[in-house]
């Protein structure tokens, strides 16, 4: 296996990423799997349940830690799923990964050879070009690409939260997932509360008028602060930054994108993923103000306000040393909803419902749905919700970075694209940190 690092051809762009995908699934679509004249899905339910193998094959695309674990889940949930592609940007986490699932009490699953280990920025399409199902886990920034990709060529899919880190991504997503629904395959999303058993029972209450007609919703991810991995000299830009992610817009959204989008999106279930009409606030950078964390922020304030009335408060932090708060609480005309307790509270205070069953692991219960969703023909699309959720965290950005009030419409059809002019190993100028008021709404 080639450990050296690979990268596409300097003049690649998402554009050229995605017409070239296109282009080769045409030709590679389910290779090896589909019968002619079938469609996709048909093609994949007659090779489960015909005579001969019921094999489900697997593809890994990013191998972090919430890949590795989504890999792990995901043989967990079919006996017969077996993981035999994994791509990844760098050797060494793909590695890493591979030797963490074989210790794994599902890695006799794992029968990825030396041949199907894919490094660059392009062993993604590699992996969808040899398997059933894909399990997209990259930075935010490639999920539209990606996803597209293996929609394209027929392929069944699990896709990390975000969706996308600017609205083009977004937009570019919702027509994926249109096509997902006409091909009859399932788009599984990796916002897991919505696979959570006691959260599924709470807002059952919530929309059975267990608390009346909502008022507001208040959302809080005030946590400490994260992973940074020091620049070592042989880095190139596009290397540190890439380790990095979390700390470059451009391929995390920021972090009330990429991780308080969980919150966002208990907000948007509460609301049945109506959207807001516009949303203001505020956000900067305290105390990680070090060239190692990039240019993102480490705190924001939004509020959401919807054509009800409803308002939606919305905060999020990062920095050490602070109190932790993460939490979601729904105000009605009947009372309360402590979202995370799954508890219901009169306007006295007193407990009128609580949730008291033993919820499963919501990230094995996301793939046990995935999978069965696959053997009987029934596809799932969170389609809907997980790209709503997903602009809500990215309009927030944009009321934050510029300090304007922006609307839905605005924020949907925004030309911002922060793809970078191309991918390879070499310099990447780092944004500057945005300032409200002087950044420019695009």
């Amino acid at each position: 296996m080639n450990t050296e690092k690979t990268s596409t051809p300097a003049s690649t762009t998402r554009r050229d990423f995605i017409k070239s995908s296109s282009a080769a699934v045409a030709a590679s679509t389910l290779t090896g799997s589909v019968f002619a004249g079938t469609s996709p899905s048909a093609a994949l339910q007659s090779s489960v349940f015909a005579a001969g193998s019921d094999e489900i094959r697997v593809g890994l695309v990013g191998c972090g830690g919430r890949g590795t674990g989504a890999a792990a889940q995901a043989l967990a949930a079919d006996k017969n799923a077996r993981l035999v592609a994994m791509g990844d940007t760098f050797y060494d986490h793909l590695d890493k990964s591979y030797k963490n699932l074989k210790k794994n009490p599902v890695g006799e699953q794992v029968q990825v050879d030396a041949d199907h280990k894919f490094v660059g920025f392009d062993s993604y399409q590699k992996v969808i070009d040899c398997v059933d199902v894909v399990l997209l886990t990259t930075p935010p920034h490639f999920r539209p690409m990606q996803l597209r990709a293996a929609i394209e060529a027929g392929k069944h899919v699990f896709a990390e939260k975000p969706v996308a880190v600017d609205a083009p991504g977004v937009r570019s997503v919702m027509e994926t997932c249109k096509l997902a629904k006409e091909k009859n395959l399932s788009i599984v999303s990796g916002l897991c509360w919505r696979y959570h058993q006691g959260m599924r029972e709470t807002f059952k209450q919530i929309h059975e008028g267990a608390v009346g007609d909502v008022m507001a919703i208040q959302c809080s991810y005030n946590t400490r602060g994260l992973w940074m991995f020091k620049r070592e000299p042989e880095w190139s830009d596009m290397e540190w930054q890439m380790r990095n992610w979390l700390y470059f817009t451009w391929l995390s959204g920021d972090f009330n994108t990429e991780q308080h989008v969980h919150s966002l999106d208990k907000m948007a279930w509460t609301m049945n993923d109506q959207t807001p009409i516009s949303c203001s606030g505020t956000g900067g950078r305290q105390t990680r103000t070090g060239k190692e964390y990039g240019h993102i922020y480490d705190h924001f304030a939004i509020v959401y306000e919807y054509s009800n009335g409803v308002k939606g408060f919305s905060r999020c932090r990062q920095q050490d040393g602070c109190a932790v708060d993460v939490s979601d609480h729904v105000f009605g005309t009947k009372g309360r909803v402590d979202v995370f307790k799954h508890r219901i509270y009169d306007p006295k205070g007193e407990k009128t419902w609580q949730f008291r069953d033993k919820s499963k692991n919501m990230y094995q219960v996301e793939h046990d749905e995935f999978f069965e969703s696959i053997r009987s023909g029934n596809p799932i699309n969170n389609g809907d919700y997980m790209t709503k959720s997903t602009m809500l965290a990215i309009m927030g950005r944009m009321a934050a970075y510029t300090g304007k009030s922006i609307t839905w419409d605005e924020a949907m059809n925004s030309q911002e694209d922060l793809t970078p002019a191309s991918y390879e190993w070499g310099p990447m100028p780092v944004p500057p940190v945005a300032m409200p008021g002087i950044t420019a709404f695009k």
